[in-house]
């Protein structure tokens, strides 16, 4: 053994080699908020983490690369098919987790807030809050529901605090599932129901045949919880 192998060997010998567990997703504060509460289970002695709040093909190109094992989106009735099509071209398949309401979000001291229900007449005096996609900006690629609605202002965003920010600044709303994690977004925002309401079904995404690691199962068993909270 040459001097620079054995110098190699006695670095890395007793070198530790922690287990890596990473999830990728669209910007949804619940399942932020599950992948904190599954590092809490686990700890971080053994494993070393990542969570990445990202555009929609992004969190596919993740799965598909391994550079997450698990990614989180929506389908819909809209969107299904060219979803489906996607992930099926890139060997993946979507595992539906739950299915929710529309609900438009929006900052406590709007002047819909108040409201029972919204309709998207009412709202049309305010800006919509849209994820920017990037040069995959396709409509059925797009984290709201009704992208392909004629709004009359129309404001992108590349991040969720932006996106919070402009709720307040500028009276904005953005249309969600209705899960609401005030522990990360804090007590300022709402969500009401939208009167021209569409189904959506949230769910994960995996490469196609793979089992689940342990981790991924704990981490899947929180984002279960928010069923419960429909």
């Amino acid at each position: 053994m040459t001097e620079l192998n054995k110098m190699i060997c006695d670095r890395y010998k007793n070198k530790y080699v922690k287990k890596k567990f990473s999830v990728s997703m669209q910007h949804y504060s619940f399942a932020l908020k599950a992948f904190v509460e599954t590092v809490k289970q686990v700890g971080m002695e053994e494993y070393e983490f990542a969570a990445y709040e990202t555009r929609t093909y992004e969190v596919i190109d993740a799965v598909k690369t391994f550079k997450s094992e698990l990614g989180i989106i929506y389908i819909n009735d809209f969107n299904s098919r060219v979803i489906t099509k996607l992930l099926g071209e890139n060997s993946l398949e979507f595992i539906p987790l739950f299915d929710c309401d529309t609900y438009v979000y929006l900052w406590s001291g709007h002047p819909l807030a108040k409201n029972k229900t919204i309709s998207m007449l009412q709202l049309q005096d305010y800006p919509c809050l849209s994820f920017d996609q990037g040069q995959n900006n396709s409509f059925y690629l797009a984290e709201e529901v009704k992208s392909t609605y004629e709004y009359r202002r129309i404001i992108k965003a590349n991040d969720r605090a932006t996106m919070l920010n402009l709720m307040i600044g500028l009276n904005g709303f953005t249309l969600c599932s209705g899960i609401i994690c005030s522990e990360l977004n804090g007590d300022d925002y709402c969500a009401v129901p939208l009167e021209e309401n569409e189904k959506m079904t949230i769910g994960y995404i995996k490469r196609k045949g793979s089992s689940i690691s342990p981790i991924a199962e704990i981490y899947i068993d929180e984002l279960k919880k928010y069923a419960k909270a429909l």
